[in-house]
């Protein structure tokens, strides 16, 4: 499985509601496994400039890759692009993660 994860800043507070509706276009992507918009609680102290995350599980780098082309995602690259600040991603499998025991 491929995780993807995306972090988004807003340049304007006020934009944030629409960048949060053109990142929840993706939801109608059908090839995620999984696929979560949530905003950034800011509970950690060093954490605060993310704003929206996008966060998406997909049984393999074919199914991501499908995501990515679908005409949602371009849609989404459009409406969010041009208000956003920041933008960080990260894809990784997960059977070659490290993973911690389950404390007991």
């Amino acid at each position: 499985m491929i995780r993807h994860i995306v972090f988004f800043s807003a340049r304007k507070a006020e934009d944030l509601e629409t960048i949060r509706a053109g990142l929840s276009l993706l939801t109608e992507i059908p090839h995620a496994a999984r696929l979560e918009i949530g905003e950034n609680v800011k509970t950690d102290q060093l954490g605060t400039e993310v704003d929206l995350v996008v966060y998406g599980e997909f049984a393999d780098a074919a199914a991501l890759a499908a995501y990515k082309a679908h005409e949602n995602y371009q849609r989404s690259i459009d409406i969010v692009r041009p208000l956003r600040e920041m933008r960080l991603a990260a894809d990784y499998d997960t059977a070659l993660a490290a993973v911690a025991p389950i404390a007991g």
